[in-house]
């Protein structure tokens, strides 16, 4: 289903402490993530939104919701016509296609191809 909430994602300077907290915090069974990237995933059994909580690249943390999008492309580009701003165009990794934009008044979101989270 397209235009759902897909992923929430926690990211901040101690990554090992964020994933510590909310492992705890809320009884979540986190998993490392293949590589380097300090970067744990959190799938719910039976249903419901996931989550990732880590290390952020540059330091500064944040809360991001990535809403699922058949082409987020388009999605990014929707957003830039109606005032918001393209921080990450769509990306391919191994796991995930996502891109990220900017509301009108700044807030960071997240869109991730439908079927991948």
């Amino acid at each position: 289903m397209a235009n759902e909430v897909a992923w929430v994602e926690v990211v901040g300077q101690d990554g090992e402490k964020l994933k510590s907290f909310y492992g705890d915090l809320f009884g979540w069974k986190v998993e490392k993530v293949p590589g380097d990237m300090p970067y744990w995933t959190h799938n719910p059994e039976g249903g419901g939104v996931g989550a990732g909580v880590g290390q952020a690249p540059d330091g500064q943390g944040h809360v991001t919701f990535y809403v699922g999008a058949d082409d987020p492309q388009t999605v990014l580009d929707k957003a830039e016509k109606l005032g918001g701003k393209t921080v990450m165009p769509v990306t391919e990794m191994e796991m995930v296609t996502f891109g990220m934009f900017t509301d009108p008044e700044g807030h960071v979101v997240g869109v991730v191809k439908n079927q991948q989270m």
